[in-house]
């Protein structure tokens, strides 16, 4: 702390006592949200951290800090304790391989209220979300490989997700746009649903990815209410020759951008009935959706799905490898007039053919 320089470069670092994380690097901000700290800067290298009591994360910035860690060996296994954490008061956290491995409750492997930036690295999450991003702050990921198997909600969550992104309205973010980005590399979910989105506005962008999603239901994205309140649930998704795969649950009281350029392709639906780990209606009608593709991305479409706005060329939604035309007779053309401006693409059932 206080503008200072700490560089370490190989050797270990056990913590055991709770609330102590491995290395802490605080910024001297006072926990003023989006304000420049004092300098203070950690470099690591080639480390290996343990931290097993609760609130313990492997590396923690806060306060404006700066963090540069490089082939770290981190692992954690208390509750509230981030393999790579952040809190109050944010920073930059720049990470270079090394791999990151949370065990705990409420302890997603990345934790972000900063600017976290990371290539080449591993992360794992072995019971909570994979990454958590809260408020106005970004985690950018190049060539990395995240899992996650979220089995236990934490707090006031009452969905399992890999990458969750919101805001508790605590304090400990300012609020504003979260931004999730992900080029190359491998995301891993094994339940629950990849992206979860609620009580922020968010931009997700994907490029090259590849998604392995492993729950039976496979829900790709839901932008909806969750436990918290004070603010809209708005989702960006960017896909840039990124393929997609599964559903896309929306809320009645929410809203999705969908982009698909440079040949994406989505394969799934949109719908808005959607009910959380507990098995509660969180809604039952879809939100606001619109839909752009450019002239070299596909849509192909698994079911009934309702969007507000839809802006490209209609041959590249694909139903049952059925041009979209051929149902301008059908029940439609109907439907069109009683929902007004709203487009309603409607899988044709092979009993119509």
């Amino acid at each position: 702390m206080g503008g200072g320089t700490l560089t370490i470069d190989g050797g270990t670092v056990n913590a055991t006592a709770k609330g102590a994380n491995g290395v802490f690097s605080y910024g001297g901000n006072g926990g003023s949200n989006g304000t420049a700290g004092d300098g203070t800067t950690v470099n690591i290298t080639d480390v290996t951290i343990v931290t097993t009591g609760s609130n313990g994360g492997g590396i923690m910035t806060t306060g404006g800090g700066i963090m540069n860690a490089t082939d770290l060996t981190v692992t954690t296994s208390g509750q509230s304790s981030a393999a790579l954490r952040t809190d109050r008061g944010g920073g930059t956290v720049n990470v270079i391989g090394g791999t990151y491995t949370s065990n705990g409750l409420g302890s997603p492997a990345i934790y972000c209220t900063a600017d976290i930036t990371a290539s080449t690295s591993t992360f794992v999450s072995n019971l909570s979300e994979g990454v958590c991003i809260e408020g106005q702050n970004s985690v950018t990921l190049k060539d990395c490989t995240l899992t996650a198997n979220n089995t236990k909600t934490n707090g006031n969550a009452t969905f399992y997700d890999t990458i969750m992104i919101y805001q508790s309205q605590s304090g400990d973010a300012a609020d504003g746009t979260s931004t999730f980005t992900m080029t190359g590399g491998t995301l891993t979910s094994k339940n629950g649903h990849v992206f979860h989105v609620t009580n922020t506005t968010s931009i997700i962008t994907l490029e090259g990815v590849t998604i392995v999603n492993s729950d039976d239901d496979g829900i790709l994205l839901s932008v909806c209410d969750d436990g918290w309140s004070g603010a809209s649930n708005i989702a960006t998704v960017k896909a840039i020759g990124q393929t997609l795969e599964g559903t896309m649950l929306v809320g009645s009281d929410s809203t999705l951008t969908l982009n698909l350029t440079d040949s994406s392709t989505f394969t799934g639906t949109i719908n808005g009935k959607i009910t959380n780990a507990d098995g509660d209606t969180v809604s039952s009608s879809v939100g606001d959706v619109s839909v752009t593709l450019d002239s070299t991305s596909k849509w192909n479409l698994t079911a009934d799905t309702y969007i507000e706005s839809f802006s490209g060329t209609a041959s590249n939604v694909i139903s049952n490898r059925i041009h979209p035309v051929r149902r301008r007779n059908r029940s439609v053309r109907n439907l069109l007039q009683q929902l007004v401006q709203r487009l309603w693409i409607l899988q044709l059932f092979r009993e119509l053919i």
